[in-house]
């Protein structure tokens, strides 16, 4: 039989042996939620670095854009600048032959055919083709007996292509089979 102080000391014993168990497990706990909380600062630290990373290029996305907008004809416009000064010069010239503004006018037109040219804009001349609904716009359609149906015999306003697209068709006559 063990006396009543005796139950007392196993008792604490047995917390004893207990307390430092736990205190273990409740380190290895703490330890581990403040790498867990670490951990998670730095995805918190790495979302918000990409969030301002994504907004860094959605602005320089944007600015981007707005100056190809801003200064698309940039290299047109500087074609064109000589197609006008060539134009002064001919309006400027006192006592001009007729000869000498026909000669002008044929080297401002070739300046402009250059910088249509380096734009990538095209004339659209259909002359003697069939008919295409997609570049052409038919004005009449006339008897003849010289160009075969649906034959443009005459382009009365020429149309325009840019890089492929249609600017503006063609304005054209078209043959058809004489009565």
């Amino acid at each position: 039989m063990s006396t009543p102080e005796q139950e007392n000391v196993q008792p604490d014993a047995a917390v004893a042996d207990a307390a430092p168990v736990e205190l273990s497990e409740v380190d290895t706990l703490k330890a581990a939620l403040e790498a867990a909380e670490a951990r998670a600062n730095e995805s918190r630290d790495q979302a918000l670095r990409a969030m301002a990373e994504l907004e860094n290029v959605r602005r320089r996305a944007a600015r981007d854009v707005e100056n190809a907008h801003k200064y698309a004809l940039e290299k047109f416009a500087g074609e064109l600048i000589g197609v006008k000064d060539s134009l002064e010069m001919g309006l400027a010239v006192q006592n001009a032959t007729a000869e000498d503004l026909r000669a002008g006018s044929d080297a401002t037109l070739k300046l402009l055919a250059k910088a249509f040219e380096k734009s990538g804009l095209q004339e659209v001349t259909p002359e003697g083709q069939a008919f295409n609904p997609e570049l052409h716009e038919a004005i009449a359609m006339m008897p003849s007996a010289d160009h075969a149906p649906n034959t443009v015999i005459n382009v009365i306003q020429k149309g325009y292509q840019l890089s492929g697209r249609l600017l503006r068709p063609a304005r054209v006559l078209v043959a058809r089979a004489p009565d």
